[in-house]
């Protein structure tokens, strides 16, 4: 009897785990027939599972004396970033990028990355094939 229970629980967490894993991948909050180009400042770059951030300041185009906008841009897990040539050096606090991304459906100043350029004009690594539709 006593097997059977951990079998059981096994098995119900085994199920549980799966299903959240599944449920964390979605990409449904991105609208993903929309791309908008964010030129900004990197706040910070973290390089942490499950997936690496840009916090990004965008200036207002309309009003130079308003605050930025710090727009948060997500990206794939650090492995596949590396398989993609990203380091987690390879934006830092102070850099000037351009970024497109993939807008949040809800209209927050948030979004999943297309692609991102550096001050110089060359790409920053590439993005992972992590949009779906």
């Amino acid at each position: 009897m006593n097997r059977v229970l951990h079998c059981s629980l096994l098995a119900i967490a085994i199920m549980l785990g799966a299903s959240s894993a599944l449920a964390h991948h979605s990409h449904a909050m991105f609208d993903t027939d929309k791309q908008v180009t964010l030129v900004g400042t990197v706040k910070e770059f973290e390089w942490n599972n499950p997936h690496c951030w840009i916090q990004l300041l965008v200036p207002d185009p309309n009003d130079p004396n308003a605050a930025p906008v710090e727009w948060g841009v997500e990206m794939g897990a650090p492995i596949q970033l590396i398989r993609h040539g990203w380091k987690p050096s390879s934006v830092k606090p102070g850099d000037k990028i351009t970024v497109v991304i993939n807008p949040l459906r809800d209209g927050r100043p948030a979004g999943q990355i297309v692609s991102a350029i550096g001050a110089d004009g060359k790409p920053i690594g590439a993005v992972p094939e992590t949009n779906s539709k």
